[in-house]
Formats: structure tokens, sequence, C-alpha cells
């Protein structure tokens, strides 16, 4: 979890993870690093087993290094303290980043998507009641529903009309008050 709790570490993987394989220097672009700097955290990503060579990529032409996620997306669960640390870490890196995608979505996506595209997209802010044993649950079953469609991203036979969704989940438990 740690190695994901660099901002740079999580912009490559995130693009790495949106838009397929790429190189070190066309990530430092996007990511604004040199392209050594991002070599240098793609080695480290790849030693956590989050990304691999992607050298059978049919444009890479041998003569730069390609490399793609190994996963599209990720969720982590804490354990112990250590991990507690590193996760809400994690979590205020993520945060930061995905601060205002729904305010670029908002502005530069949803005014070109079809009227079906739209009328499917939204927002939601509920507020339930759980006990922190019910909040597992609802995020396992979540995750349970999402499987599917998640397994299926970058399979050759993609289903006709297809695009990509970016889900973004907040789940905030409100600290007790006490009087």
């Amino acid at each position: 979890m740690r190695a994901l709790a660099h901002p740079t570490r999580l912009a490559i993987l995130s693009r790495l993870q949106g838009s397929g394989p790429s190189t070190a220097t066309a990530l430092a672009a996007q990511v604004g690093a040199t392209p050594s700097v991002v070599s240098w955290h793609l080695r480290h990503l790849a030693e956590h087993g989050l990304v691999r060579d992607a050298s059978s990529v049919p444009d890479a032409d041998g003569r730069q290094r390609w490399w793609e996620a190994v996963g599209s997306g990720f969720r982590f669960v804490a354990g112990d303290e250590d991990s507690l640390d590193a996760a809400s870490l994690l979590g205020r890196v993520m945060m930061e980043q995905a601060a205002d995608l729904p305010q670029r979505w908002a502005r530069d996506v949803e005014p070109v998507l079809e009227v079906d595209w739209r009328r499917s997209a939204g927002l939601s802010n509920t507020t339930i009641e759980l006990t922190a044993d019910e909040l597992a649950e609802v995020e396992e079953r979540i995750e349970e529903l999402l499987a599917p469609y998640v397994l299926r991203k970058g399979r050759p036979a993609t289903v006709a009309g297809s695009r990509r969704v970016r889900m973004l989940r907040y789940v905030l438990p409100e600290a007790e008050v006490t009087s």
C-alpha cells in the first residue's frame, strides 16, 4: 500500500489502468515528471506486482519498454494498525488526485455525451446508518456487483456499445457525536 502513497506512482498507475499500456516517456508527459523518474517509479510499482512489462503490445518496436497495469483498479482493506495508517495516507492522496474529476467530467465530457449515456450517468449522495460490519458487507456486495464488468475489461470481444466508465466511491463514516 505504501508503494501507492506517492502521488507520482498513483498517477502513473491510474494512467495505465485507464488508458492501457504505455512507455515511461509517454507517461512522463502525462504525469509531469521526467522519463527517468517515471521509469524508477514503474520499477518500484513492478516490484509490488502492480505493473508489468508489456512487450507483447502490437506496436511495441522493442526500442522502448512498454508497461501495463496488472489490474483495472484497486481496493484495499487494512488489517493491522500499520496498514490502517498506510491506507489512510493512500486514501488522502487518492482523494486529492480525484478531487477535480467530477468537475472536469461535467465541463468537458457530459456536454458531448449521447442522451442515453447522460441519463445513465449521475451522482448520488446518500447517508445511511450502519454498523461497521454492515458497512463492510455493503462494500463487499458492491465489489461483487462490479466484478463481472471489471473482469471483462481488455478482453478482445468487448461488448458492442460499451465504453469505459469511471466510478468513484467514497465511503465516509462520520465521527461519533459526543455531547
